[in-house]
């Protein structure tokens, strides 16, 4: 086969990407090593800034986000005792919007279908080939037989543990990593939200958080040492315990009911430089993860595909590669300032018992100084809402 680019991973960066050069006219396959329901099956994030919002309807995938999306226009910080709103909108303008990423990802397969991208699920030992030449390929197996696909370019959209990161190893790649002493629980249940609006709480049991994927439909978080198994936890037993780091009132109106998932997330920081590799370029998870206390993964794997898009479409249209050129060095500026503003947010939220009753105090200082501080409320709603691409 042939095509113009190849993209490796069909999660919502790959998807995305895919559609959005299919509707430029630029021809493209996508390659996944498992299959569609497996993909929809994965519970992640739903917090989608203006401009993921945007690209989303760019690509023509923005309808049903719009009539079942819940735009919110602030969030609360809970925190001795207290609740303090962030009115996003009241001070920057803007709000996000709260939309499951699998919906997300269902709108980009279903679209893609209808307008006759190929995507190519259960493909085996995926593999870029000669990425560094002229001349690139990607290898695939599937029924025992091995596939060959010629192509310009590739993105690796594949994730933390895809192949595209792996084959630049040895070749100038350079990581940056933080690993956090703790990780979320966090329990999915179809019961209504207990507030309107997101809420993080400091505690001093750990952080937790109240979040929604619908008028119906919630999922709650608390942090947990990395040595606690899912199966340690009943639905009760969560329950009970994220009321506890609650305000009393938040906690007295909380519905509770049955799981429909449960699951413990470690966090991490990481990034990858550069993110090109010849006509390789990596996309989303596959170059960096953030923690996700600033609701910054979804996003910033958005942010990438515009700037590789742009990048793709200006050379398609003109012969211009100055685009494809500057992508690393523009997704990682924003990369960073949204690891930096992710990072700030876990340890401003989560409690470290290593830092002792002085990084309490200094914690609940911080978040009094936020609370009074309308020049520091609008810095944390500017990188929250996402800064401009």
């Amino acid at each position: 086969m042939r095509t113009q680019v190849v993209i490796v991973g069909s999660g919502p960066s790959g998807l995305l990407l895919g559609q959005l050069l299919a509707n430029a006219g630029i021809d493209n396959i996508i390659l996944d090593r498992v299959d569609r329901d497996y993909i929809l099956g994965r519970i992640r994030a739903g917090v989608l800034e203006v401009g993921a919002v945007d690209l989303l309807d760019r690509a023509g995938c923005g309808d049903r986000m719009h009539k079942e999306g819940l735009v919110h226009d602030g969030f609360e910080l809970s925190f001795a005792g207290r609740r303090h709103r962030i009115h996003l909108k009241g001070l920057t303008g803007t709000s996000v919007m709260v939309y499951g990423q699998t919906e997300l990802t269902r709108d980009l397969m279903d679209h893609r279908a209808v307008t006759g991208g190929t995507t190519i699920y259960n493909a085996a030992n995926v593999t870029p080939h000669d990425f560094d030449g002229a001349s690139p390929y990607v290898t695939y197996e599937q029924d025992g037989v091995t596939h060959r696909i010629d192509c310009d370019y590739i993105a690796g959209c594949d994730g933390f543990h895809g192949v595209c990161r792996a084959s630049v190893e040895g070749k100038g790649l350079r990581t940056f990593e933080k690993v956090y002493p703790f990780g979320w629980l966090g329990l999915l249940a179809d019961v209504p939200p207990v507030h309107h609006e997101l809420i993080y709480a400091n505690h001093a049991r750990g952080f937790a958080l109240c979040s929604q994927r619908s008028h119906t439909r919630s999922r709650y978080y608390v942090q947990v040492p990395l040595t606690d198994k899912v199966e340690d936890w009943s639905d009760d037993a969560f329950w009970d315990e994220i009321r506890r780091r609650l305000p009393q009132d938040v906690a007295e109106a909380m519905v509770t009911g049955p799981s429909i998932e449960k699951s413990i997330a470690p966090l991490r920081s990481f990034v990858a430089e550069p993110l090109r590799f010849g006509r390789l370029f990596l996309v989303g998870d596959a170059g960096h993860i953030v923690p996700p206390t600033g609701a910054k993964g979804l996003n910033l794997a958005a942010s990438d595909v515009h700037y590789l898009f742009e990048g793709l479409r200006e050379y398609y249209a003109d012969r211009n590669a100055a685009g494809l050129d500057a992508y690393s060095g523009r997704a990682l500026s924003r990369i960073w300032k949204a690891e930096r503003f992710s990072w700030s947010m876990t340890m401003l939220l989560h409690r470290f018992p290593e830092d002792g009753d002085f990084g309490s105090r200094v914690q609940e200082a911080e978040l009094d100084y936020l609370s009074s501080s309308q020049a520091a409320q609008t810095a944390m709603a500017e990188n929250y809402i996402g800064l401009p691409y």
